[in-house]
């Protein structure tokens, strides 16, 4: 059990189990809305759109311990330069002669590490005020 509370002390580890929860969500919400009756198109907008404020929530307060609501806007900009980064990435791969499953699947590690990256820099971190201790920079 201690290692497990160790584990979850990873600042890095517990971003990967909100990603999952996130993803679960937003993914329910798609799902439910295309049951009732919506296109695909409009339940993957309003999934996303949902998915936005739920994961700057979670992330914000369970990951990176941050309450800010104010930062809405630089997660919701944040979130724009990854799903750019994540579209050149898997289109880099398919030009690789890859098909697009596999450049999905492919880009999923390096998009994890840079949403990690600019959510703990950009987004959650940019607003303290006094400068990070040690122990929070070896907190990965």
């Amino acid at each position: 059990m201690r290692q497990f509370r160790k584990l979850l002390s990873l600042q890095l580890v517990r971003f990967l189990l909100v990603g999952i929860l996130n993803t679960g969500f937003s993914y329910s919400i798609y799902a439910g809305l295309m049951y009732f009756g919506l296109n695909y198109v409009m339940a993957n907008f309003l999934a996303l759109i949902l998915g936005i404020f739920f994961s700057f929530h979670t992330q914000g307060s369970l990951v990176f311990r941050n309450h800010n609501n104010r930062l809405i806007f630089r997660f919701a900009a944040a979130w724009l330069l990854i799903f750019l980064i994540n579209i050149g990435l898997i289109s880099l791969i398919i030009r690789c002669g890859f098909n697009a499953y596999f450049a999905g699947a492919a880009a999923l590690v390096p998009i994890t590490i840079i949403s990690y990256l600019i959510q703990k820099f950009f987004v959650f971190g940019a607003t303290t005020s006094s400068p990070p201790s040690i122990s929070s920079k070896l907190d990965l």
